[in-house]
């Protein structure tokens, strides 16, 4: 038979059977359905990571020197209590990264944990449990703020200690309601504070906004809070190939600083985006270690099952075996009809559970803050898969068909 032939049949039989093939591939449906789902997921989150979370937290292109390190989940004892004896880091030690890297487009401070929250009144308005921080002028270029009105702080703010502030989005869209901040009077700890400028928004990162904030100038920020327990030293360097060399010499100029002898270990941290990326991929690490077992797990009983429904059709179908074999089929026909019938209901589970997958992750995106992007190899995966699966499953049930006796075969009913 021709191999054209070999597979019209094998439609033929599957059309002729349509419960049967679809019981056959369920099986093979959910596995692949679940394989494209939580990889589109996992990749999406990849780069939801990469793109927003990161960069929302550290900046592009960017670096920060820290008392305490970037760390998702918590300290043990003994690593909190090491933390704790670190120095506080201060302008001088944000002169002394300057200094190290001229080529560095911004190094800015901010005021650490504990992140001060608290109410921005204007009128007889009140927007509660606003977060507070207190900045120099180059952080705002490290973060990337863009300006929807107004103007950043500058220098001038922050060496005279003046009186303004610049808000978040969702600040001045919930505290002011359509009405310009500009050159408005907030008060905060019934201080006044006259709004400079407005951050455009930066939208929200897994149901987290990172537009509701207060930007004070550091100096008046300590004036009103004190010195926090951290203070952060971030820099942002002109592109990404110069955050690696830039992180070394921050290093190593903050190690001659602080005096600390060679094998000595870091008083301060230097921590990147990538800590956080980082951290992520070890997790996903994880998930796609566990991903195979569920999926194989799946798989092996959609190819049992295919198996099955194959043998129990070799049995039915005895009768036509023989006469094709009297007509002159040879064996390899027969197994190569067999073979196809299972490979196309196993293929077309594989493409079924693709299009679900591809639903379900869609969904996903739809209705949390989780995004999903299906990628071109867990497709190929799923439908290689599918297809492997009847080749494999299928070859038993092809060979039994084919080794029946043609005479014993037609006398069967």
């Amino acid at each position: 038979m021709r191999l054209l032939d070999t597979l019209l049949t094998a439609l033929a039989q599957i059309r002729a059977h349509k419960l049967r093939s679809f019981f056959t591939l369920l099986g093979i449906v959910v596995s692949v359905a679940f394989l494209v789902a939580v990889v589109a997921i996992i990749q999406g989150m990849n780069a939801y990571v990469r793109e927003n979370v990161a960069g929302a937290v550290v900046g592009t292109n960017a670096f920060a020197v820290r008392r305490t390190p970037i760390r998702v989940g918590l300290f043990d004892d003994e690593e909190l209590r090491r933390v704790r004896r670190r120095p506080r880091l201060t302008a001088a030690d944000a002169a002394v990264v300057a200094e190290a890297l001229p080529d560095a487009e911004a190094v800015g401070l901010q005021s650490g944990w504990p992140t001060p929250q608290a109410d921005v009144v204007w009128r007889d308005r009140t927007l509660g449990d606003v977060l507070i921080f207190g900045v120099t002028a180059p952080f705002q270029l490290v973060q990337d703020y863009r300006f929807a009105e107004g103007r950043p702080l500058n220098d001038l703010d922050v060496r005279e200690r003046r009186y303004v502030a610049v808000v978040g989005a969702d600040v001045a869209e919930r505290l002011f309601e359509g009405v310009s901040p500009l050159n408005r009077d907030v008060r905060i700890l019934g201080e006044r504070f006259t709004v400079v400028g407005v951050v455009a928004k930066k939208g929200r990162v897994l149901g987290q906004s990172f537009d509701g904030f207060v930007l004070l100038p550091l100096s008046t920020f300590e004036m009103l809070y004190g010195r926090r327990n951290t203070t952060t030293v971030s820099v942002k360097m002109r592109d990404a190939e110069a955050v690696p060399r830039g992180m070394a010499r921050a290093e190593e100029a903050m190690r001659i600083a602080h005096r600390l002898r060679p094998g000595e270990e870091n008083d301060f941290s230097v921590d990147s985006a990538d800590a956080l990326i980082d951290f992520w991929r070890r997790l996903t690490r994880v998930l796609f270690s566990v991903l195979p077992a569920v999926v194989g797990i799946g798989v092996v009983v959609g190819g049992i099952v295919i198996m099955n429904i194959m043998l129990m059709a070799v049995t039915e179908r005895t009768h036509e075996i023989g006469i094709r074999k009297a007509m002159g089929a040879r064996r390899r026909d027969i197994r190569a009809q067999f073979i196809a019938e299972a490979v196309l209901l196993a293929a077309a589970g594989g493409i079924g559970g693709v299009m679900v997958g591809w639903g379900l992750a869609s969904l996903v995106a739809v209705a949390s803050p989780l995004p999903a992007r299906v990628t071109a190899w867990s497709v190929a995966l799923a439908v290689a898969l599918g297809a492997g699966v009847g080749i494999l499953f299928g070859v038993y049930p092809a060979t039994r068909a084919a080794r029946l006796d043609p005479v014993a075969a037609m006398r069967a009913e």
